[in-house]
This record gives C-alpha cells, sequence and structure tokens, in this order.
C-alpha cells in the first residue's frame, strides 16, 4: 500500500472516530463543569462571577472550539464507517442536527465570551445592567431551548442507525434512546469508548484486510 493510502486509511478508521468522539466528551464535560461551578442558572444571575470567576469561565469558553472540532470529526468518520448502509433521510438528520448543536453551542460560548470582555471594559455598570440580563437570556435559552434539542435530534438519530446497520453495539443506542437531549458528551463517550473497545478486539487480520481494500 502507499503511504499516502495508508496515511488516508488511518484517519478513516473507527479509532479515529472512537479518539474524536472521547475527546469532545472529555473537553465538553469539562467546560460545562467549569461553568456550573461559576455561573448561576437562574435566570436572576446577578452576574457576581463575571468579575470573581472571569479566568475560569474564559478557560471553559476557550474549550468549546476544541470540543466542537472533535465532535465533527467524530460525525465524519462515523458517516464514513456508514458507508453505502447510511439512509439519506436518516443521514440527513443526524449531519443536519449534529452542525446545529455546535453551532448553537459556539453561539452561546460567544455571548458568553463577549460578556466578559464587556464587563472587563465596564466592571462597574455593566454587571446586573439591561444589557448583561439580555445577553445571559439569550445564552441560556439558546443553551437550553435549541442546544439540548438538537442533541437530542443527534441521538435519536444516531441510536436509529445504530439499530438499523449494526454498525456498533446496538445496546449504545438504547442507552442513547434514554439519555437524549440530557447527558449528550456521556452517550458519545459510550459510543465511542465501545467502537475503540470492539476495534482492539478485532483480530488484526481483519484490520490488515480492511487496511489493502483502502489502497
Amino acid at each position: 500500500m502507499a503511504p499516502y493510502a495508508d496515511a488516508h486509511h488511518r484517519l478513516k478508521t473507527p479509532r479515529a472516530a472512537a479518539l474524536a468522539g472521547i475527546l469532545f466528551s472529555v473537553l465538553l464535560l469539562i467546560a460545562l463543569d467549569l461553568l456550573m461551578e461559576s455561573v448561576q442558572t437562574g435566570l436572576d444571575d446577578p452576574g457576581v462571577w463575571l468579575a470573581s470567576d472571569a479566568r475560569k469561565v474564559g478557560v471553559a469558553v476557550n474549550l468549546m472550539p476544541f470540543a466542537g472540532v472533535a465532535f465533527l470529526w467524530f460525525v465524519g468518520v462515523m458517516r464514513d464507517r456508514l458507508g453505502d448502509a447510511e439512509d439519506r433521510l436518516f443521514a440527513t438528520v443526524f449531519l443536519g442536527s449534529g452542525l446545529l448543536f455546535i453551532g448553537t453551542l459556539f453561539v452561546a460560548a460567544s455571548i458568553v465570551g463577549a460578556m466578559l470582555i464587556t464587563n472587563a471594559t465596564a466592571p462597574s455598570i455593566f454587571s446586573g445592567s439591561p444589557e448583561f440580563r439580555l445577553a445571559r437570556s439569550f445564552a441560556y435559552y439558546l443553551t437550553s431551548a435549541f442546544s439540548l434539542k438538537m442533541a437530542g435530534v443527534f441521538i435519536v438519530t444516531a441510536s436509529t442507525l445504530v439499530l438499523r446497520t449494526g454498525f456498533t453495539a446496538r445496546w449504545t443506542a438504547i442507552i442513547g434512546y434514554l439519555l437524549a437531549g440530557i447527558m449528550f458528551p456521556v452517550w458519545v463517550f459510550i459510543i465511542s469508548a465501545n467502537i475503540l473497545i470492539e476495534e482492539f478486539r478485532r483480530p488484526a487480520d481483519g484490520r490488515e484486510a480492511r487496511a489493502t481494500s483502502g489502497s
């Protein structure tokens, strides 16, 4: 096999999807943990965290792009693994919901980042102001009403694809239906870990055969 063909195959292997999914899950869970430790969930948030936990929230915001890139890689390799078995209807919803999830998450993170910068330039007037409440409410509803629902659609669609094609363990689909929209990064971690375990359990000659067929 030519070197470029071998490299191309390695980029498409299930291990790539598994590692990308695990990286996404870990980064997103860390970011969410940092945000939950700092930002109040209620809409009556006075904005004290803008000064007291600005660095922690800033780290969470800056982790989001890396989590998003890992998630897109996960989606891309998952679709490649489905191959000809991918149904156009489910593929469209699968890809579209994934892109919308990441898009709304990026916008929400950008709003929080803008709030940090604005507060740094006007700390005495921004916290608790109408502008703060507008930005805070925008980020809150974008995350809870849109990102979370797109995550649920993504999980349900992906779980249905698992049941229809069997490209990974079917029990991950059952967990997906149960966790849809509630613990999205945990589900991505579970399905990614399962793919990685299956790949290492697969006989070496099977992996070599796939590599040869891809050359």
